[in-house]
């Protein structure tokens, strides 16, 4: 009798420290997400932090991601240096270097887009006429034309050069002429330019239209070139490193998951439809039929740096007297720990 009594007892206690327990832990604050103030500019740029924010990346890695639309990359680097942003997707350009030599705290840490063999987002595009009248023949026909690029010091003049010098040309041989990405359509149509440096969707949308012929692609000519890459404010990443590490984390499985969108070019493998969901909802770009038929940007699935390209690009900005600092090498503005330690944290990448 004694036994039995003890044994009910024993229960009694077990279910009542259970319930206990149960009360404790629901009375206790969830902790709060580590917020990470994020720059955008609403493009296709951003594939990778859309995808980690639609797909809920950011949550399992207790991270609040706040994301602010900016209508330029140059205009982040000035909130980035000062803390009020923490992250932010643009390119390694002549404003980037200048910011650093200037002491602002900004690092290079993971690749973004980038001209995978078959996969060149940036497009050389020539005025349709110019083509049919035989003024244009090949990329050494560029010389004196007039050609639409996005800024002076942007990645994509480095990239287009690439091009010109296999096509026995320089920079100096085109007369560039600087416009936002979204006005090179216009520009070609009404005989403004004689070509252009544009990207997707533009370039495609200008051939469809009749008003261009597409020339080439950056993979052809600067093969797994870096386009764009994320870049941390050390702020954010000195104070709390730890986010930095789970906000890679987040970002290589959104880089991942885009991969796996990829196929023939442009998006078109399994996850291709819910890739484009992602981009139609963010972005001002709403035709996914445009989506399914251009050329998309191919993405490091690890997002790891091509540190030949940084390097290329860095040597002709210095060239072209757009680094105005004291700036010698382009790796001091890059730190890959954040990526390296994530990377090894995730079990390795098999594309399917």
């Amino acid at each position: 009798m004694g036994d039995r009594m003890g044994v009910k007892f024993q229960h009694l206690f077990a279910a009542a420290c259970m319930g206990l327990l149960a009360v404790f832990a629901a009375a206790q604050p969830v902790m709060a997400a580590d917020r990470v103030n994020i720059a955008i500019s609403n493009s296709t740029a951003d594939f990778a932090i859309l995808i980690a924010m639609k797909r809920g990346y950011f949550s399992e890695e207790g991270l609040e991601a706040n994301p602010t639309v900016f209508d330029s990359g140059g205009k982040m680097m000035a909130p980035l240096g000062a803390g009020e942003i923490d992250v932010a997707t643009g390119s390694a350009n002549a404003a980037l270097y200048n910011a650093v030599a200037r002491g602002i705290g900004i690092r290079i840490v993971a690749g973004n887009g980038n001209a995978a063999p078959g996969y060149g987002h940036q497009i050389l595009i020539v005025r349709k006429q110019l083509v049919d009248s035989g003024r244009y023949k090949t990329m050494a026909d560029l010389k004196g034309m007039k050609v639409a690029l996005p800024g002076a010091g942007t990645g994509a003049t480095s990239t287009l050069n690439q091009g010109l010098l296999k096509a026995g040309l320089t920079y100096r041989d085109i007369e560039p002429v600087y416009l936002a990405y979204p006005n090179h359509v216009t520009a070609i149509a009404n005989g403004a330019i004689d070509a252009a440096f544009a990207t997707e969707p533009s370039a495609t949308y200008a051939v469809q239209q009749g008003y261009a012929v597409r020339i080439a692609s950056s993979d052809t000519f600067y093969p797994w070139s870096d386009a764009t890459h994320i870049i941390f404010s050390t702020i954010f990443s000195g104070k709390n490193p730890d986010a930095g590490r789970r906000f890679m984390r987040a970002f290589m499985k959104a880089m991942r998951f885009y991969d796996g969108a990829l196929a023939d070019g442009g998006l078109k493998g399994p996850n291709a439809d819910a890739v484009i969901d992602v981009l139609t909802e963010f972005t001002d770009l709403k035709d996914r039929a445009l989506y399914k038929s251009m050329n998309t940007q191919g993405a490091n699935p690890d997002a790891k740096l091509n540190l030949d390209s940084l390097r290329t690009d860095f040597a002709f900005f210095k060239q072209q007297g757009w680094i105005e600092g004291d700036i010698s090498d382009p790796l001091k503005s890059v730190d890959t720990s954040f990526a390296d330690k994530a990377r090894a944290e995730l079990a390795p990448y098999v594309r399917k």
